[in-house]
């Protein structure tokens, strides 16, 4: 069975891919969401396979969701869209299915097709993600998970990054966060203009750091703004001293 998850913010457009969605044997709709939030906690907590995710929502907009999505990981993506054919052309670049409003049952179906070759083969949304990315830029917000669900935190209040086995720490002067995905993929949905990796396990926001202290065998202390103290090791030190100037 496929797992299929239908966010839309318009109840009848979900009404119509739930109906279709529903008439197929191999097809099991796991639930549907709203707007870009619940969508967000609705494929962490259900897994599906296949995500019908409108593009054009408001809050957080169907590009944002995918974005915020572990590339390795993350359930291969439908995008459902009004776009014109120039922006429907960059998914069909990026190899991502796309459903362009007003659909039909037979344009459904035909996404289904490719939908079930692909899961055959190498299952997974990464292409979905990365061209999501490529769509929306650098992620100037990051979604955390709080005590009532889900917020959105501005990158620019990022101090630092440390990966933590399968999770990462995000440091804000207020409050820390833990996000399940690794480093390096929330480095590439930050983009490198704000952050810079300082060790294999940790990065800085270039903005936050305040000075530097040589150690020794080549690595060097930073201290941020927070006076908060992290070691930069030789092996990121070049490229630290290549986007400060130092």
């Amino acid at each position: 069975m496929i797992r299929v998850l239908i966010v839309d913010d318009e109840a009848p457009a979900r009404a119509k891919l739930r109906l279709w969605a529903a008439a197929r044997p191999d097809i099991e709709v796991a639930g549907e969401a709203s707007d870009g939030f619940d969508a967000a906690r609705a494929i962490a907590e259900l897994e599906p396979n296949v995500v019908f995710l409108d593009v054009q929502m408001p809050g957080l907009s169907g590009l944002e969701v995918a974005a915020q999505l572990e590339a390795d990981s993350s359930p291969l993506i439908v995008f459902v869209t009004a776009y014109d054919a120039h922006a429907v052309a960059a998914f069909d670049l990026g190899a991502v299915d796309y459903i362009l409003k007003p659909y039909d049952e037979e344009r459904f179906e035909r996404a289904l097709e490719r939908i079930r070759l692909r899961l055959r083969g190498a299952p997974g949304g990464s292409a979905s993600v990365r061209v999501a990315r490529a769509q929306s830029g650098a992620s100037e917000r990051l979604l955390v998970p709080d005590s009532a669900g889900l917020k959105l935190i501005d990158s620019a209040a990022i101090q630092s990054l440390e990966s933590d086995g399968n999770y990462v720490h995000v440091h804000t002067a207020n409050k820390d966060y833990l996000v399940r995905r690794t480093l390096q993929d929330i480095l590439l949905q930050l983009g490198e203009e704000r952050f810079v990796r300082i060790h294999k396990s940790s990065a800085v926001n270039l903005g936050d750091i305040d000075a530097l202290a040589p150690l020794f065998k080549g690595d060097y202390e930073i201290r941020l703004r927070s006076g908060k103290c992290l070691r930069l090791s030789r092996r990121y030190a070049a490229g630290l001293f290549a986007r400060t100037g130092g």
